[in-house]
């Protein structure tokens, strides 16, 4: 990421300044490298302001501030994080009755270009989670990659899930996912068959009193880190030949199903999205798959060699 040579010809730390810093560490007690990433966002903004005290500054210096940091490659997300930052100090510094207003308050960075998620082919997930391994391993991870296909839930709340979350007979299971938000979300017949095969196995293997429906070492609660590993593992073994990450399931979930359905509000509701725009990002990548056939396919989209 391109650093901002604001910092470097910063003039002396403002008294008022080190007083913020003071109370970023003491009172509000941020850890010390937020407190360093702060004082270089605070540095940045004297260096820009000159000779100019802050007082003195209006909503539209602090654009043209993040125009110039901007147009020297700072990234949205760097901007976004120094405009926190300066927030921050302005409203200290309002507090004290040293400024009259805070100029950041409706300022926004730019916006960052974003990325579609990434998701596995239909193929490529159902090779992922047909693992043959009957051990006590593989039964797990075959109920949890199951799982994490069958509803697209996030490796958190796998993690998080008991035994008690689940009922195979209804074919569902409870989900408490962001915000302490629960809902109730189907669970399908494969997924179904090899949590029961894992609930066989998990019987010995769990510690004494622990709920939890996926274990890890020592008969406790699985790790979100193991689920990651162990999903990079059978992606390989799978013979799929990219970065694979647990998320990717749950991608791949949204992506298979809005383009079986095209019920977008379904799988919102499945996602546990709380506004459907960030459900309909998943219809892009539905665009991408039809686009792909349709240049595949169409005798008018072929290019001439």
């Amino acid at each position: 990421m391109p650093r901002s040579d604001a910092a470097e010809t910063a003039p002396a730390p403002l008294p008022a300044l080190e007083d913020w810093i003071s109370h970023l560490a003491y009172e509000r007690r941020l850890a010390a490298h937020t407190i360093s990433a702060y004082r270089r966002d605070a540095l940045a903004l004297l260096a820009l302001a000159g000779d100019r005290p802050l007082a003195a500054l209006g909503a539209h210096d602090i654009r043209r501030f993040v125009a110039t940091l901007h147009g020297k490659g700072l990234a949205p997300k760097s901007l976004s994080r120094m405009l926190s930052g300066w927030r921050g100090l302005f409203d200290f510094l309002a507090r004290r009755g040293e400024v009259a207003s805070n100029p950041c308050s409706a300022i926004r960075a730019p916006r960052a270009e974003k990325l579609l998620p990434e998701a596995l082919s239909p193929d490529e997930a159902v090779r992922l989670v047909q693992i043959a391994d009957r051990s006590d391993a593989g039964l797990r991870d075959r109920a949890l990659f199951e799982l994490a296909y069958s509803c697209g839930l996030r490796v958190s709340e796998l993690t998080g899930l008991d035994t008690a979350a689940v009922d195979l007979k209804a074919g569902e299971v409870r989900v408490t996912g962001k915000g302490a938000k629960t809902r109730i979300v189907p669970v399908g017949r494969h997924a179904v068959d090899a949590i029961r095969a894992w609930l066989a196995a998990r019987a010995p293997l769990a510690a004494p009193g622990e709920s939890a429906l996926f274990l890890g070492a020592r008969g406790k609660r699985l790790g979100t880190r193991e689920v990651q590993r162990r999903v990079k593992h059978w992606a390989t073994a799978a013979g799929i030949d990219r970065s694979v990450h647990p998320h990717m399931l749950r991608h791949s979930f949204a992506s298979h199903v809005l383009q079986s359905s095209g019920d977008l509000r379904a799988v919102q509701e499945m996602l546990g999205h709380a506004s459907i725009a960030s459900t309909q990002v998943y219809t892009h990548l539905d665009f991408q798959h039809l686009a792909k056939t349709y240049d595949a396919a169409h005798p008018r989209a072929k290019r001439r060699k």
